[in-house]
C-alpha cells in the first residue's frame, strides 16, 4: 500500500471503517505523517462541533442500526471510483445519515432530567451560570460549560457538580448563543463529548 493510498484512509479511520490490516498500516503511517494527524484531529473537532451545534441527544442503538444499514445499502453513484475511495465515501455517507437522524430527533426529546441551568448576564458582559441537579462528577471527570455561537462550541468553565453551584463563565455569551454542559475528563477538554447534559439560550 502506497503513502497515497494511506492518505485516502483518514476519514475511514476516523469513522472506524477500516479492516484490521488497513487499520494497522494506517496507524504506522500516522506516526510519521503530520498531514494525516492534522486531518484526523480536524475530523474529530468537526464532528464534535456539528453534534453540539444541533444540540442533539444520542440516537437509540436500534435507530442508529436501521440508519446505518440503509445508508450502507445505498450504492454511491460515482463512475470509476477507486475501491478504497468507495469505502471512504460509503463511511462518510453513513456518518452523514446518522447525523441527520440525530438532528431530526431534537424536537422529540427534551432531555436534561432534573439538571437545570439559569444564565445571568451582568453589566459589563460577565456571564454567570446557576447550576443545579448535577451529581458529583465521577473520579477523573469534570463538568464543562460551553458557549456555542454560530455552531462553534468554545470552552467556558468547569465545575465539579454536587450541590447548587454558581459558575462564572470565562467567555462572553452573545444574545441567542447557547450555553451547554457536558461531562469531560480532567482537567478539561477543548472539544466537547456527547451527550449534552443540559443547555440554555441567552435571551
Amino acid at each position: 500500500m502506497t503513502n497515497h493510498d494511506l492518505h485516502d484512509l483518514t476519514a475511514a479511520y476516523a469513522l472506524d471503517a477500516l479492516d484490521e490490516d488497513e487499520r494497522r498500516a494506517f496507524e504506522e503511517h500516522l506516526g510519521e505523517c503530520d498531514d494525516c494527524r492534522a486531518e484526523l484531529a480536524s475530523l474529530g473537532e468537526t464532528a464534535g462541533a456539528l453534534a453540539l451545534a444541533i444540540e442533539s441527544p444520542v440516537p437509540t442503538p436500534a435507530l442508529r442500526d436501521r440508519i446505518v444499514s440503509a445508508a450502507r445499502a445505498e450504492q454511491p453513484k460515482v463512475v470509476a471510483m477507486r475501491p478504497r475511495r468507495t469505502r471512504v465515501y460509503a463511511a462518510v455517507v453513513v456518518a452523514a445519515a446518522v447525523a441527520l437522524a440525530i438532528g431530526l430527533s431534537v424536537g422529540l426529546s427534551g432531555g436534561g432530567g432534573g439538571k437545570k441551568l439559569a444564565l445571568t448576564i451582568h453589566p459589563g458582559g460577565i456571564a454567570q451560570l446557576d447550576v443545579s441537579g448535577f451529581d458529583h462528577a465521577p473520579p477523573g471527570k469534570v463538568y464543562e460549560a460551553w458557549v456555542i455561537d454560530g455552531g462553534k462550541p468554545v470552552p467556558a468553565a468547569v465545575f465539579p457538580g454536587g450541590s447548587r453551584t454558581v459558575v462564572v463563565l470565562e467567555r462572553p455569551v452573545p444574545r441567542g448563543a447557547t450555553v451547554a454542559v457536558t461531562l469531560e475528563r480532567l482537567p478539561r477538554a477543548q472539544t466537547p463529548t456527547l451527550p449534552i447534559l443540559a443547555k440554555t439560550t441567552a435571551a
